[in-house]
């Protein structure tokens, strides 16, 4: 019997098995694309564009970064890749999820793991690194469902938990062209990725 095929082809010529992948078929380019145009709350959120994983994920590193002042930059890149392997298998909304079982989880798990892998990131995050960027996760969260999601405060207090005031000084969920976020994602990556490096960006000279 003729087994379907499990790998898809990336835009940067890449092909990724999904249930065995490698980091050496992970690029930044196709994972920033695929989050710049794949839609956070089903697409239903207000607004003339929706609010991508991309968008979302470099939220959610500031949101940490901010909760955990001087925390290293390597982990404010797990916490901008935090939701990487949705560019391949989507974003699926928490009730979703529950329905499809343990199958979803350990396919996220896998394609971690590449990701973590390809930018050099432990496959596991140290425990409080990973509560900080759920934490992160989950004010981001807050955010989306009050400003773009159709939410009152008391529901999003309810499934998010009340966030603090101090934290969500200054923010606002922003609404942009897929292009623009795209950009945005690839460029906090390479800024964040040569600090951890310590060599220089492309813009300040590096190549």
């Amino acid at each position: 019997m003729k087994q379907p095929r499990a790998w898809q082809r990336m835009l940067s010529g890449r092909r990724l098995d999904l249930l065995d992948p490698t980091p050496m078929d992970i690029e930044i380019e196709d994972i920033a694309h695929g989050l710049a145009f794949v839609a956070r709350w089903n697409g239903q959120t207000r607004g003339d564009w929706p609010y991508s994983v991309a968008e979302h994920s470099l939220l959610v590193e500031v949101i940490f970064s901010r909760c955990n002042p001087g925390v290293a930059p390597r982990w404010q890149l797990a916490a901008l890749l935090h939701d990487a392997p949705e560019y391949v298998i989507g974003d699926m909304i928490s009730p979703v999820k529950a329905a499809v079982g343990s199958g979803y989880g350990a396919l996220d798990e896998r394609l971690t793991a590449a990701v973590h892998l390809r930018f050099g990131l432990p496959i596991t995050l140290p425990p409080p690194i990973k509560k900080a960027i759920k934490s992160a996760d989950k004010i981001s969260a807050w955010m989306e469902a009050v400003q773009i999601a159709g939410f009152s405060s008391a529901e999003a207090d309810r499934f998010f938990g009340k966030p603090d005031a101090q934290v969500l000084r200054g923010l606002e969920i922003k609404l942009r062209p897929p292009a623009i976020v795209r950009t945005d994602y690839i460029s906090r990556h390479e800024e964040l990725l040569a600090a951890c490096t310590g060599q220089p960006t492309m813009r300040e000279g590096g190549v």
